[in-house]
């Protein structure tokens, strides 16, 4: 991972170009290149050499802030096989199922590679990511995405073209990620290859994917109580005293569940809340 995320820009160099309006292009710095705009041009060697956080101007007299991709920012703008996991749950999966530097994780749904690039920068140098996707080409779409921001191959990351269940060859990993549309289906594996206190983290898009999965991890036996929830995120505008919520905001994306595995052999407490009435279908009202 020597990347280099620091210091003048250097040809090869992944840029982002913010005019006034805020609109944002990315221009991966050629010693010969040329960005191009309605609102003129700009060469790359305009920036090459410059410092981070610099303005240039193009041939038309609008001003540019230049800057380094951020993460959140080049997985909102990759090119994309399947829809990617917003920044915000990524950021969620990374810190409630608690990634750490060093973890075996073990990916199930590549997608275009977005929470890939998350993951790899979690388990750092030491850790081992092993993503797998059934579709060849959102495989070669993924590892396009990954390799462009880390500037090359990752010796910490293996991609297996296959299903999930029949290709799974780990055993002892810290950490099982799913998105995919059936994760239920994919329990029993998980729990087969994770270490006694690693945790299973699931991402859904409806709530019927969600009340399956979590019903699974429960019946399922070797599972700590799931835990379910989404994440809102809204935006505030700042503009003297004149301070109010965004009229847009990223709303639903998806549900995350987490749970741990128990040691073999270990059967979890039962549940002392009492589901709610009908919450496990018609019940009967007569009495004998």
């Amino acid at each position: 991972m020597g990347f280099r995320r620091h210091g003048p820009f250097q040809a090869g160099d992944q840029v982002q170009l913010t005019d006034p309006k805020n609109k944002r292009h990315t221009v991966t710095l050629k010693e010969d290149g040329v960005f191009h705009t309605h609102k003129g041009f700009i060469p790359h060697s305009d920036l090459i050499g410059q410092p981070e956080g610099s303005v240039v101007r193009s041939s038309g007299g609008t001003q540019y802030l230049a800057f380094r991709h951020l993460l959140s920012d080049y997985t909102l703008s990759m090119p994309r096989g399947a829809a990617v996991i917003y920044p915000k749950d990524s950021a969620q999966i990374v810190a409630m199922a608690d990634v750490f530097p060093g973890a075996r994780v073990v990916e199930a749904g590549v997608g275009s590679g977005a929470l890939t690039c998350f993951l790899l920068r979690a388990v750092g140098p030491e850790g081992k990511v092993t993503s797998y996707e059934r579709r060849e080409d959102f495989a070669e779409v993924a590892t396009k995405n990954v390799e462009k921001f880390y500037g090359g191959p990752m010796d910490q990351w293996r991609l297996v073209v296959g299903d999930f269940v029949g290709s799974l060859d780990e055993s002892d990993v810290d950490r099982v990620i799913l998105d995919m549309l059936a994760p239920w289906e994919c329990v029993d594996a998980a729990a087969k290859a994770l270490t006694p206190g690693g945790v299973i983290c699931c991402y859904v898009a409806t709530t019927t994917q969600l009340s399956r999965t979590v019903e699974t991890l429960r019946e399922h036996g070797s599972f700590t109580e799931p835990h379910a929830w989404e994440t809102l995120v809204r935006d505030w505008h700042v503009e003297g005293l004149a301070v109010r919520p965004d009229h847009r905001m990223v709303g639903h994306t998806g549900f995350l569940v987490t749970a741990r595995r128990m040691a073999d052999g270990v059967t979890p407490p039962p549940r002392r809340r009492r589901p709610a009435k009908g919450a496990y279908g018609e019940e009967s009202t007569t009495t004998p």
